[in-house]
């Protein structure tokens, strides 16, 4: 069984027991974050598709921990015009594993 879920703009496949990076929540490390948002549900037997949403679906998961990523360097330059300009960006994340699917 698996199912699609969105969380901060982004969808992600997920199934009970993986672990997952997703954008930063604001639960403490140990809680337990509920995800509504369910787009689709697939188990053995069925599929079931929201439109946009499944009713009544969600998925329990655990924070594990939170961090940041690698750092992306972002560079701006303009030919001719001794222009440059140099920033780094660490985005942060929040790490979770899935506990539970209901459908």
């Amino acid at each position: 069984m698996y199912a699609i879920v969105k969380t901060g703009g982004k969808q992600y496949k997920v199934a009970e027991g993986d672990t997952i990076f997703v954008e930063k929540l604001e639960a403490g490390e140990g809680e337990t974050v509920v995800f509504d948002q369910v787009l689709t549900v697939v188990s053995d037997a069925s599929v079931k598709l929201g439109r946009p949403m499944v009713d009544g679906a969600k998925v329990t998961a655990k924070v594990v921990a939170h961090g940041k990523g690698k750092k992306i360097l972002v560079f701006k330059y303009k030919a001719k015009s001794n222009y440059r300009k140099r920033q780094g960006h660490r985005q942060p994340f929040t790490k979770v594993v899935i506990e539970k699917i209901e459908a």
